[in-house]
């Protein structure tokens, strides 16, 4: 009797293993302890699925051959799905029927929300972006914020409850640093008297600072002073330091000051996040959390987990892990980045029930995340087991390219605006934007230029330290995003020439080409290829997939007819296919935090 699975959005490797393992122990008896090795069928060989008969061998007493051959006349004999199979070596080739892939896209093209998994029932929260409050965000920033926030929109397609969270680091020395600069040197300025966005403008003072710094360190070594000292010794480092100490003693004019440039910085991260499409659900404010980070050291020194040294630091010691020893409060009762992490991760854990907590931070900082871990697992927190550190490569301009106002990094406004402008040059030179509106152009230039930036960056594995080249990027015929909102705009555009031409989509069709085939395949790996990107956090996976999807139906689309084939049933089809490449086009560059136009 035949097998049939019609379930929505079906598996079928798991519908070939079902049917296979059947067969096999209908011939050879159980198969149990032995999973069956099943692939795709190599494209220089004929089928569609392959099957790995060497592990059977064992049970049939059969060569590979005799083996594989009668499995496929069982399989061909009692399934009408499997409509041939041809055997290579140990390994059986199975085609599947007309009939099979016409009905698994036909659920393809019925599917409500296609790819997107049911609930797992776990809350994941992500954190990305956090920056610092002295200085705008900068290029590293955006492949941070962009991998964090299609990883977050990949796991919730994958089932889960994701919260989105920005941990945003709101002090420190680093911070006083700007502060003080502002305070010694600003004769009052402001976003407003300057003209300049907020985190632009206490950015500038960070600068200052260091400029002022380093003439001291030059005029105190001049005066015979050794550089380490100097550095300990300049003046506006001493009291960039006591700022600090009054910071933390909540001293009412050092917290006024403070509150005010967090205020101008956080309206200037603001405009950023909304330019590059990203948002948070929860933000967290170090200021926050360094005191709960506190009482959790001084419980860790109470249980004997850490120590405290002669001059009144706190420290833990790793060194039986093989690594080393860790500060955890500065010898004037200052915290680190490690005291108000500790803080963070149990506020999160506790508030919000998590099952897991990825952190989205560059490898420079894979010792710091070893190190959390295991501190959180000596304090008897069984949670570390369930925190990732994402880590990413750094990504770099070819040299010369959009250096920022500093000179040092790569702005992220000047970043975002020039994509724009090139999108909106070459989509021009190519005629992209024929017939548009002055409205219609700039929409699909800022649509265009941000999906340029977006699939660059996405398309790599984010461990890879990646050299992102923005012309390269907005290249219409090569792996990029304008490629596949090309290829999108395009299948829309077929889609409305279709409804003006009242053609009836419901006409059956029973029929495939080997290529339309190819393409529904494809498609039908779409909810698979969700849940491996979300298994392995990794955008890049989905970008691929999407580059391909696009370039196989541009293959099909150059050599054969939609609109003007004659066939009213085989049109239709095309038709049919055609709208719903579009639609998982679409759905998949969504998943990037990628628009794609209708029309272009």
């Amino acid at each position: 009797m035949p097998y049939f699975l019609t379930a929505h959005k079906m598996n079928i490797e798991n519908f070939l293993n079902d049917i296979i393992v059947r067969t096999v122990e209908s011939l050879y008896g159980t198969t149990e302890g032995e999973p069956l090795q099943i692939q795709k069928t190599r494209k220089e060989f004929e089928g569609d699925y392959t099957l790995v008969v060497f592990p059977l061998l064992r049970r049939s007493r059969k060569s590979p051959e005799a083996t594989a051959t009668e499995i496929g006349e069982r399989l061909t004999a009692e399934n009408a799905e499997i409509s041939g199979y041809n055997v290579i070596k140990g390994f059986l080739n199975i085609s599947l029927s007309q009939s099979f892939w016409m009905k698994r896209f036909d659920e393809v093209y019925n599917a409500s929300n296609y790819g997107m998994q049911p609930s797992t029932g776990r809350t994941i929260m992500i954190e990305y972006s956090s920056p610092n409050t002295n200085k705008p965000l900068h290029l590293g920033h955006i492949r941070n914020n962009l991998l964090g926030y299609s990883v977050a929109r990949i796991l919730q397609a994958a089932g889960n409850n994701v919260i989105k969270a920005n941990l945003v680091n709101d002090r420190g020395i680093h911070i006083c640093k700007s502060m003080l600069a502002w305070q010694l040197y600003g004769n009052g300025e402001t976003p407003e008297t300057s003209g300049m966005k907020g985190d632009h403008l206490v950015g500038k003072y960070y600068v200052e600072f260091d400029k002022h710094y380093k003439e001291q360190i030059r005029e105190l070594v001049a005066g015979g002073m050794s550089e380490d000292e100097a550095k300990k010794s300049a003046p506006v480092m001493l009291a960039a330091q006591e700022m600090l100490r009054k910071w933390e003693a909540k001293d009412p004019e050092v917290c006024a000051l403070w509150q005010k440039m967090n205020g101008w910085v956080y309206e200037g991260f603001d405009v950023t996040y909304k330019a590059l499409g990203v948002d948070f659900d929860k933000v967290y404010y170090e200021s926050q959390t360094y005191l709960l980070g506190k009482n959790i050291v001084e419980e860790g020194l109470a249980k004997g987990v850490f120590f405290r040294k002669e001059d009144n630091s706190v420290w833990i010691d790793l060194e039986s892990d093989g690594l080393d020893q860790k500060l955890l409060l500065r010898s004037d009762g200052t915290s680190v980045y490690m005291t108000q992490d500790l803080g963070t991760a149990f506020r999160r854990f506790e508030d919000n029930h998590l099952d897991d907590m990825i952190y989205v931070v560059g490898n420079e900082q894979n010792y710091h995340f070893q190190v959390l871990k295991l501190i959180l697992k000596k304090l008897g927190y069984d949670w570390s087991d369930n925190i990732y550190h994402l880590s990413y490569g750094m990504v770099e301009l070819p040299e010369g390219k959009m250096k920022s106002r500093e000179g040092t990094v790569v702005d992220a406004d000047d970043l975002i605006d020039d994509m724009v402008s090139t999108a909106r040059e070459m989509s021009a030179e190519l005629g992209k934007l024929d017939g548009c509106s002055s409205e219609e152009a700039e929409n699909i230039s800022r649509m265009v230029g941000l999906g340029a930036l977006k699939y660059f960056i996405l398309k790599v594995d984010p461990k890879k330290t990646m050299l992102f080249d923005p012309r390269e990027s907005i290249d219409f015929n090569g792996n990029t995003g304008p490629f596949i909102q090309y290829t999108h705009a395009r299948i829309r555009s077929i889609m409305r020439k279709a409804w003006e031409a009242g053609i009836d989509l419901s006409s059956p069709c029973s029929t495939l080409l080997p290529v339309e085939v190819e393409l529904v395949k494809s498609l039908c790996e779409y909810p698979s290829v969700v849940r491996s990107a979300s298994e392995a956090f990794a955008p890049s996976i989905i970008a691929n997939y999407a580059y391909d999807l696009a370039k196989q139906f541009n293959g099909y689309y150059h050599d054969h007819s939609i609109l003007r084939e004659d066939n009213p049933e085989v049109r239709a089809m095309r038709v049919r296919l055609a709208d719903t490449v579009s639609r998982v086009l679409k759905s998949a560059m969504s998943l990037l935090g990628i628009e794609v136009p209708d029309r272009m």
